[in-house]
């Protein structure tokens, strides 16, 4: 049996304590052997897909330091292209994904890459559409199946999808900010954190913004409908 929503207390200085979900300690349900570089790569795969929209047609997989070493060994690779077709850590076909991409159209290219000042457990993704749309993702594993988004296309991003996640591509222009911020919480959504990205005054920006409650479609339509938002993406791997 599955136990879920356990948490284990552990007493803390001053006579308090506080409190670990049990899976912080076991780590996630997955196919193995690694939840840093098998459930991990597969939540990266998985993040990159929803931020390019679709299955892409074609991946190019950049693996740096540890997943480039051992990455083959623990799956890290086929974990990564698992993502990119939707499935998630726990699924059984991960082991058969190269093959499970090929019938799917899906061309994949993996290949070790050196980057400056990144976690050992980097993966750097350039996704293509089948009508030539494009993405590019940089994410670590960090452990216990968590990940971190460092970059979208070459702009500086931190999340981890642990929440509910909106990631809003627009134009940085005067009122954008608070007229997405003003939708949620008209719509009854909490922002837990806001971070604003841009690559220069005027130009493009990109807003991640976390959540404490799952967004509603209907919040999702009004936000894609604001002047200055060019696409919003919306991320929540605890129902995907």
């Amino acid at each position: 049996n599955l136990v879920v929503n356990c948490l284990y207390h552990i007493h803390a200085p001053k006579g308090g304590r506080f409190s670990l979900n049990i899976f912080d300690i076991m780590g996630p349900v997955m196919v193995g052997p690694s939840s840093s570089h098998t459930a991990g790569a597969a939540r990266i795969g998985y993040i990159g897909r929803k931020l390019l929209g679709f299955q892409p047609a074609r991946a190019d997989i950049g693996l740096h330091g540890s997943f480039a070493a051992t990455g083959p060994g623990h799956g890290t690779d086929k974990a990564i292209v698992a993502g990119l077709l939707g499935m998630g850590p726990d699924d059984p076909r991960i082991p058969f994904s190269f093959q499970l991409a090929k019938e799917a159209g899906l061309e994949v290219n993996v290949h070790p890459v050196t980057l400056r000042d990144a976690h050992p457990n980097t993966a750097v993704m350039t996704l293509t559409g089948s009508r030539g749309r494009t993405v590019e993702v940089s994410a670590s594993s960090l452990g216990g199946g968590r990940i971190r988004v460092n970059s979208i296309d070459g702009l500086e991003a931190a999340f981890s999808g642990g929440l509910p996640t909106l990631v809003i591509r627009g134009r940085d222009e005067p009122g954008v900010v608070s007229e997405v911020s003003t939708c949620l919480a008209r719509n009854g959504a909490n922002i837990a954190t806001m971070q604003l990205y841009r690559d220069r005054r005027g130009g493009l920006s990109v807003t991640v913004i976390e959540c404490d409650q799952p967004v509603s479609e209907e919040t999702l339509d009004d936000i894609d409908l604001l002047g200055g938002v060019v696409r919003c993406i919306y991320l929540n791997l605890e129902e995907g």
